[in-house]
């Protein structure tokens, strides 16, 4: 278990570290996330049929149904960059604190089980905090709205991905996943003729859309999806709340006085944090007590 949280914990670091990459690149959102997929898509695929020398088909009905979770991942990457770009990624990483309230009503709903209140309640405090930091931080309120959409694409994507583990390989659901992802992007802007528009992007900013794809995309998605065997989906969305934490921190030593908040963001951000690790450990201790009765 120890072994579980510590990998669990080091993909949450490096998806906190994504959001300091995402400020590097100077390319615009759309062809951002278009060529982060792109490169993703191709080192899964590299590594699945040459290094692990593995099978990647998956029947059709499957194949739909990883890309229909692959679109909401984009949905997600493209919501989470343009609110780093249109604010900064102190805003864009603390409003991913809200999946806590968007799993506690659609996790229920897709696994069939009861709301749990609790969570429901640890989703509130996030919304109050959300609410206050907008009213404090409010030059910011594009960078908000675009990170609220941000949570909830990345809530669905997260519990459907649960509800579609153990259907093949987590290498071939990652794999598709991303894949559809950008297969979806590239049909929209074909289609819409934007996909030739693209700014010219500098060979720095493919250096670290490449870094980007491979250390802090396709390695965290694969080993998100392995995890999967042992966590539920909402402890690896719990978890990814701490993602904030990591990525404030590298922000502000990184980038200085442009990631600097008023004093009032980073309580309300710590109250957030706070609240959702004190129901970690609650619903760990009832889970610990549930084990015992059953043991009895």
């Amino acid at each position: 278990m120890k072994s579980t949280l510590f990998r669990l914990h080091f993909i949450v670091f490096l998806w906190g570290f994504t959001a300091i990459i995402g400020k590097l690149i100077h390319a615009e959102t759309p062809a951002l996330v278009f060529f982060r997929m792109l490169f993703a898509a191709i080192f899964l695929f590299v590594y699945l049929r040459f290094v692990k020398k593995q099978s990647i088909f998956v029947p059709r009905k499957l194949l739909f149904q990883l890309i229909g979770i692959g679109g909401l991942m984009a949905l997600h990457w493209l919501c989470f960059f343009e609110s780093i770009k249109t604010s900064n990624v102190s805003i864009a990483l603390s409003c991913l604190s809200l999946s806590s309230l968007f799993a506690a009503f659609v996790e229920p709903l897709i696994f069939k089980r009861k709301i749990d209140w609790s969570e429901v309640i640890i989703g509130i405090i996030v919304v109050a905090c959300i609410s206050l930091i907008f009213s404090v931080e409010f030059q910011y309120k594009t960078g908000i709205i675009y990170g609220v959409i941000c949570a909830f694409f990345g809530t669905m994507f997260s519990v459907f991905n649960g509800k579609i583990f153990g259907k093949t390989s987590s290498g071939n659901i990652i794999f598709y996943e991303i894949f559809g992802g950008w297969a979806i992007i590239a049909a929209y802007f074909l289609i819409s003729g934007q996909i030739f528009s693209f700014n010219e992007i500098s060979y720095l900013d493919l250096a670290l859309i490449t870094l980007l794809s491979s250390l802090f995309t396709a390695y965290p998605m694969f080993e998100s999806v392995n995890l999967m065997k042992h966590i539920s989906p909402f402890t690896l969305i719990l978890t990814v709340n701490l993602e904030p934490v990591y990525g404030i921190i590298l922000a502000f030593f990184i980038f200085g006085e442009s990631e600097k908040m008023s004093l009032v963001f980073y309580m309300l951000s710590l109250v957030m944090i706070a609240a959702i690790v004190v129901n970690g450990i609650i619903k760990a201790k009832k889970s610990a007590r549930n084990k015992l009765k059953i043991n009895e």
